[in-house]
């Protein structure tokens, strides 16, 4: 009868050795842990577009993962590698301009020639792949002024190009500088970014060799200063691009470049000799560094010995001197330069 077997199991469960607490602990992780899966993969079966969501975050290497800091810089070098291919080079850009120039839409504007938006989108179709991106109709919006025509001027349109192709290129030039890979760049790697760069500057041929760690000095100075305000040590390299100070540095390309316009600019080799010589006019005893009876004479002696006492406050010293670099700026400023940097 199925009672009588009832009561032999129960008396054959009083005879079992009772479970440990660790025994019962790992029987209900058992279960759950075979519960929850076969809930899991339920919900899997649900919804299939959860197994191709990409991993999205990996952790930086430590210092003694030797090979995988390896296997990250080789990876973004290759990525960096291949957005530089992405990029138009010369040959494209010309060949830009003569697809322009044979589309242009008339009547001229004086000399400006114009363009429709029916002749820009065949423009986009002969370029090539690499220029898709900058026929689209919001950009032909961006360009679109007061023209009775619709049209845009040719060469906005291509100045535009070609400001967003140097963009590119310099983020990548300055990305290769960037050592932890994070978008940011600290002194040492600005400082070897315009190291190097100083040879492929014409307007600075006339610089000796031993003037190149002072002049690297003075220009990542200004680089932290305005974009560094909370002297975190690093800018990040979209601040760097989105200031003008880029622009003023990658000018002295032009060997052209007029004397008024070397003289307004901070990193050209005249105002880094004249930022030179004011600081070795100050420093008496030759040393590098400035005293406070020595900075007591810049200008015309209207520092004030509160000031100077805060000054030699806030400011790194060695020995009660500093070094500091000095030029005439806003006022504003240079009283936060004083105080804060």
């Amino acid at each position: 009868m199925d009672w009588k077997r009832s009561l032999r199991n129960r008396l054959a469960a009083r005879c079992t050795p009772k479970k440990s607490e660790q025994e019962l602990k790992d029987e209900e992780m058992e279960l759950f842990t075979k519960y929850y899966m076969e809930w899991k993969g339920g919900r899997a079966s649900v919804n299939t577009s959860y197994a191709n969501i990409p991993r999205f975050y990996y952790r930086l290497p430590a210092e003694d993962e030797v090979l995988l800091q390896k296997l990250r810089e080789e990876s973004r070098a290759v990525f960096l590698q291949r957005k530089s291919r992405e990029l138009l080079d010369n040959e494209e850009l010309q060949n830009l301009w003569f697809l322009l120039d044979k589309h242009q839409t008339s009547p001229m504007i004086g000399e400006e020639a114009m363009i429709n938006y029916e002749n820009f989108l065949k423009v986009g179709e002969k370029a090539g792949p690499k220029c898709k991106q900058f026929f689209t109709a919001k950009i032909f919006a961006k360009l679109l002024h007061n023209d009775p025509y619709g049209r845009i001027s040719i060469m906005q349109f291509f100045n535009y190009v070609m400001r967003k192709v140097w963009l590119h290129q310099t983020r990548i030039g300055l990305s290769l500088y960037d050592v932890a890979g994070q978008g940011y760049l600290r002194e040492s790697d600005l400082e070897n970014y315009i190291l190097e760069l100083i040879p492929t500057l014409p307007q600075l041929d006339g610089l000796e060799k031993s003037f190149y760690s002072f002049y690297v000095c003075t220009a990542v100075r200004k680089f932290f200063f305005f974009l560094d305000p909370l002297r975190t040590g690093k800018i990040k390299i979209q601040d760097i691009l989105a200031c003008s100070f880029l622009d003023d540095l990658l000018e002295l390309r032009d060997e052209e470049l007029s004397k008024e316009s070397q003289e307004t600019n901070w990193f050209s080799a005249p105002s880094a000799l004249r930022v030179y010589g004011q600081y070795l006019n100050l420093d008496k005893d030759h040393n590098g560094m400035l005293s406070k009876e020595e900075l007591s004479r810049y200008g015309t002696g209207t520092l004030t010995n509160i000031f100077l006492d805060r000054v030699f406050q806030e400011c790194l010293t060695y020995d009660g001197e500093m070094f500091l670099l000095i030029n005439k700026g806003n006022v504003s400023q240079s009283v936060s330069f004083f105080f804060f940097f």
